[in-house]
């Protein structure tokens, strides 16, 4: 079936939003009188979420007392800075120009809140580009389960056979797999060190934004 759209996973795929939490675990760091940990130690807790990256941030187990606190804060401090050093991946920016000169529809669906998904798209021009945006609010079981891949093809208006979901992370294969679309794995995304997306199962696997180009345009020549 021909393809009719592109969906991202936004965290280390459709946006480079690292920079942003590193900012923040490292202040507040600093604010306790503790030295700065290598970036790459945060960056690689990424797609584990807050409690990851707090956790690696203070070398501390999460049922540690005091915690949850740290948790807070952290979810608190990126309210007000959560787009501050976000960007596009490289590569990425001339990609979602392909896709709209194309006439392909383009959209994302995250397990970031959508308190912190929208006020990035907006602040970043994307949100009146985007055909959607997919959070865990929508739903009511988030990736890996199929449900928001599932919801996005049936607001789309669109068989899922012709979707592909692109994503960093096994949980993003997994939803999009069961969803029925084609999926893309990425490996500049934020891959934990001991993993491998070539073991995900997805149908391609691409280490730069300009990869997805070729994607498309054998996608877009078949039927």
């Amino acid at each position: 079936m021909r393809l009719r759209a592109v969906l991202f996973d936004m965290d280390g795929t459709l946006l480079d939003t690292a920079p942003d939490f590193i900012a923040i675990c490292q202040a507040m760091r600093a604010e306790r009188d503790l030295p700065p940990i290598a970036d790459k130690l945060i960056r690689d807790e990424i797609s584990g979420g807050a409690r990851a990256m707090v956790a690696v941030t203070f070398n501390m187990d999460p049922e540690s007392p005091g915690f949850e606190a740290l948790r807070l804060e952290f979810l608190e401090r990126y309210q007000h800075n959560c787009a501050v050093h976000t960007r596009l991946f490289d590569g990425m920016a001339e990609l979602l120009a392909d896709i709209e000169k194309a006439h392909l529809i383009w959209g994302v669906v995250t397990n970031k809140p959508v308190r912190f998904a929208q006020p990035i798209m907006e602040r970043l021009g994307l949100a009146e580009r985007s055909a959607l945006l997919i959070c865990p609010d929508h739903v009511t079981r988030s990736k890996p389960d199929p449900e928001p891949l599932t919801l996005a093809c049936k607001m789309l208006d669109l068989d899922p056979a012709s979707v592909l979901y692109v994503g960093d992370d096994l949980r993003d294969i997994e939803s999009g797999r069961d969803a029925g679309t084609k999926t893309a794995a990425v490996r500049f995304g934020y891959i934990n060190p001991d993993d491998n997306p070539d073991h995900w199962g997805a149908d391609v696997v691409v280490d730069h934004p300009c990869d997805l180009r070729k994607v498309l345009d054998n996608a877009m020549c078949s039927c």
